[in-house]
C-alpha cells in the first residue's frame, strides 16, 4: 500500500520588502500614492504631515512651512531604484512638487498571504 505523498509547495524565492515614506505637499500626496501604486504597490497610506525641524534644516532640504502630508508605501526591492529615480523627475519636473523620499527595509513579513498581497507575487496566492 503507497501513501500518497504529501503535497509539496513549491518554493517562491521572497523580494525583499521597503516601506516608502514620502513626504510631500498635501495637495500631491493622491498623485504621488497613484504614481507609487504603478511600481507595483498594493498598500499606500497617506496622513497630515507636519514636523518640528528646525529653519536651517527645512532650508536645506529645501522645504517651507507648508500643509505637508506623509504618503507611506509597501515597494518590492527590486522596483525601489526605478521608482526613486521616477520620483525625483516628477519632484524636479512639477512646480511646487518637491519632496522627501526615503525607505526603510522590513526584515520580516509573517503570513505566506499578506506577504503575497504586499509583494504583488501573485504565486503565493494561486493554489497551484
Amino acid at each position: 500500500m503507497t501513501e500518497s505523498a504529501p503535497s509539496i509547495v513549491k518554493n517562491v524565492a521572497p523580494v525583499n520588502l521597503e516601506l516608502l515614506v514620502l513626504v510631500v505637499k498635501a495637495n500631491r500626496a493622491s498623485y504621488f500614492a497613484n504614481l507609487i501604486q504603478g511600481s507595483e504597490a498594493n498598500i499606500q497610506l497617506i496622513t497630515q504631515a507636519s514636523g518640528t525641524s528646525e529653519k536651517a534644516i527645512m532650508d536645506y532640504l529645501g522645504l517651507k512651512q507648508s500643509n505637508r502630508a506623509a504618503v507611506f508605501s509597501i515597494v518590492r526591492e527590486d522596483k525601489i531604484k526605478d521608482l526613486l529615480e521616477i520620483l525625483k523627475e516628477k519632484f524636479d519636473s512639477i512646480k511646487d512638487g518637491g519632496g522627501i523620499a526615503v525607505t526603510v527595509p522590513l526584515s520580516s513579513m509573517v503570513g505566506l498571504l499578506a506577504y503575497g498581497f504586499l509583494s504583488n507575487d501573485k504565486r503565493t496566492i494561486t493554489n497551484e
